[in-house]
């Protein structure tokens, strides 16, 4: 069976969309804390979408 985890709180999700949008790369903070950088990014991504920010090219 899948080991699993209790979701990060959504406090501690914003702050690394916030670290990520200041321009810290997910591969560092992935590093530096414990979340994965493919995590983060996927944070990002929903911030994005929930937002209403539109990806470019």
């Amino acid at each position: 069976m899948p080991r699993s985890r209790p979701q990060y709180p959504a406090e501690y999700r914003q702050q690394m969309v916030d670290l990520v949008r200041s321009g810290r790369s997910s591969d560092q903070l992935a590093c530096e804390f414990e979340p994965s950088a493919q995590s983060i990014r996927n944070w990002v991504a929903q911030a994005d979408r929930d937002e209403g920010r539109q990806l470019t090219d």
